[in-house]
């Protein structure tokens, strides 16, 4: 029988019974990845979980409820939050959740003012002004600027971050079914198992937590800052944060492109990336308005469509309606929260890793000519401003005075916004979007 002929389009016909397990086996599917990003930013675990539940919801509905993708937490954005983190500390500020989650919000919006242009003028079009020359360098640079507080969390206990790079690396080479989907998960799991038998986990906060409880605390909303917000880092914020969204809808292109060749459906011409577009970006811009991260659609999702070729839309929000009842229990979000610094630092390490691999594979499959000058100045120029502007002061950015603010711009602003401007200005551009999938499907942060 063809993959064609075994697939299942309606679920109810598998009973009440099965769909509801499909949807749990989707839930561990996003999990791991989707709870990483609170614990690596210091986010909220419990927003997050609401936010990847409402924002999955939101999103089936502007797409007719036609794509059976999950929006979990974005790894695309650790570089900024990490930034304005900083940023924050050094001002004296704690909510900083709520400063970058403005960044986040507009970068959303961004998402939105693509989605028209897509509509109006074609994807092509639009896709010219963000060639693999420019998002392959700039995703580069977002794992290697991250890579050294992967380094610091796993000098907590290096032989539990190990466990947990095994774990992973094990599970991605020779796992069959689920456990190839969920590695991240897997590598969570075991080394935490192996922490707290060896007495490296303190479960106090676990034992005090309640076990149910509102999952939006507002000083972490962006609407704390409402008459009291410091100018300066708000703009440092959008400036530095709002250009990383290149790479992520470049991200969310090759989702929609994977998840149209695995269900056998063309959802880039119905309902169109106009509105997965829309969808992803209004999500994105909720989630982060009341302090959860950005969404993204999940590969590790359409890995469990491939594996159980059923692609009903209803089972991934019977996943969104676990993500959301699990946000109403602070008990479980201090169990997450209680995961030791070492196995952080040993999925991290993998997880940056893997990015900076991504921005490599972008540029490969996309068959990038370094033969040309143009590209290799825009590729070099963008290392160099995001590395270099890292290192060369210990905030991490550049600095300069407008009137009364301070604006801070972080390495990967400086680099993304030069490189925009370097492809547009420099004669030669030949990347044509549409004309090799293999290319356009390149892209995704997640391990």
């Amino acid at each position: 029988m063809s993959k064609k002929n075994e697939a299942i389009y309606d679920a109810s016909k598998l009973g009440g019974g099965k769909m509801l397990i499909l949807g749990i086996q989707h839930m561990f599917a996003m999990f791991g990845a989707t709870v990483l990003v609170p614990i690596i930013t210091g986010l909220s675990v419990s927003a997050t979980l609401l936010f990847a539940g409402i924002g999955t919801i939101l999103f089936h509905l502007l797409t007719k409820r036609k794509v059976p993708a999950f929006l979990g937490s974005s790894f695309a954005f650790l570089g900024g939050y990490a930034a304005i983190s900083e940023l924050c500390k050094q001002n004296g500020i704690d909510n900083f959740s709520a400063y970058a989650g403005l960044g986040v919000a507009l970068a959303g919006i961004l998402y939105v003012i693509l989605s028209i242009l897509f509509k109006v003028f074609g994807a092509k079009k639009v896709m010219r002004f963000f060639p693999p020359i420019v998002t392959g360098p700039i995703i580069i640079a977002i794992g290697l600027t991250l890579s050294s507080s992967a380094i610091t969390n796993c000098s907590a206990n290096w032989w539990i971050a190990i466990i947990a790079i095994a774990v992973i690396i094990v599970c991605n080479i020779w796992g069959r079914g689920m456990i190839k989907i969920i590695p991240i998960l897997m590598g969570v799991v075991v080394s935490y198992l192996v922490a707290a038998v060896t007495g490296n986990v303190d479960f106090t906060a676990v034992k005090e937590a309640a076990w149910i409880g509102l999952p939006v605390a507002w000083n972490n909303t962006a609407f704390s800052l409402i008459g009291s917000a410091n100018p300066s880092i708000v703009i440092t914020s959008i400036i530095t944060i709002v250009p990383i969204a290149i790479a992520t809808i470049i991200e969310h292109i090759g989702d929609v492109c994977a998840i149209s060749s695995t269900v056998d459906r063309n959802f880039i011409e119905d309902p169109g990336l106009h509105r997965t577009l829309l969808g992803d970006g209004l999500a994105t811009s909720l989630a982060a308005l009341f302090g959860a991260p950005a969404n993204t659609t999940y590969g590790e999702n359409t890995g469990v469509l491939a594996l159980t070729k059923v692609y009903d839309p209803r089972v991934i929000r019977i996943a969104a309606y676990f993500a959301i009842l699990f946000s109403f229990s602070p008990k479980f979000a201090a169990l997450i929260n209680s995961m030791p610094t070492a196995v952080v630092g040993g999925v991290s390490l993998v997880l940056y890793g893997m990015i900076s691999a991504v921005g490599v594979r972008n540029v490969v499959e996309n068959k990038v000519d370094f033969t040309k000058s143009r590209n290799v100045i825009i590729a070099a120029i963008i290392l160099v401003l995001s590395i270099g502007i890292k290192y060369y002061d210990p905030s991490g950015a550049v600095s300069f005075t407008l009137g009364s603010v301070t604006i801070s711009l972080s390495g990967l602003a400086v680099a993304a916004l030069v490189g925009i401007l370097l492809n547009a200005v420099l004669p030669g551009k030949d990347y044509e979007f549409g004309k090799d999938l293999q290319g356009d499907t390149s892209v995704d942060f997640k391990v």
